[in-house]
């Protein structure tokens, strides 16, 4: 199977993941000298389309797999989150940007007050012959955020 098909297959079931993952702990630690970490910008765009754009930057060291950066977006106060997207991350060491984007579907997104979240994990291969991965978590970050209409 050639490199992206696949990639794309894995980001699908990370998303799947952590969708139906419960939520972390809100991230509010001092990232200045944490090696890992994901930030998301306090604004969201929600175009006329009902195309979601998240964005923020991420920092990671040492996977032994793939690591994606995904993000989640909710009304607040609401149960249904909506998957937005998966950005496969460079873990150097160093700090980069981030951009996911989706079209959910049907969405109860709106412009106003929201609830996202970004995490930043891992497909580690587990085993001696690196079977099945599992998810390894790096970072998360939820936060209240705004989404405007582009």
């Amino acid at each position: 199977m050639p490199l992206r098909p696949a990639l794309a297959t894995v980001a699908g079931a990370v998303l799947l993941v952590l969708v139906a993952a419960p939520s972390a702990p809100a991230d509010t630690t001092d990232t200045t000298d944490v090696k890992e970490s994901v930030t998301v910008d306090k604004t969201i765009r929600l175009a006329a389309d009902g195309t979601v754009t998240v964005s923020g930057t991420y920092r990671c060291v040492d996977a032994e797999g793939p690591v994606f950066v995904s993000a989640s977006v909710a009304r607040r106060k609401s149960d249904t989150r909506h998957a937005i997207g998966g950005t496969l991350a460079e873990c150097d060491g160093q700090k980069h940007r981030w951009v996911n984007e989706a079209t959910p579907t049907p969405s109860t997104l709106k412009a106003g007050k929201a609830d996202v979240e970004a995490t930043l994990v891992e497909l580690r291969p587990v085993g001696a012959l690196g079977g099945l991965p599992l998810p390894y978590f790096h970072a998360v970050q939820k936060k209240n955020a705004t989404l405007k209409k582009a």
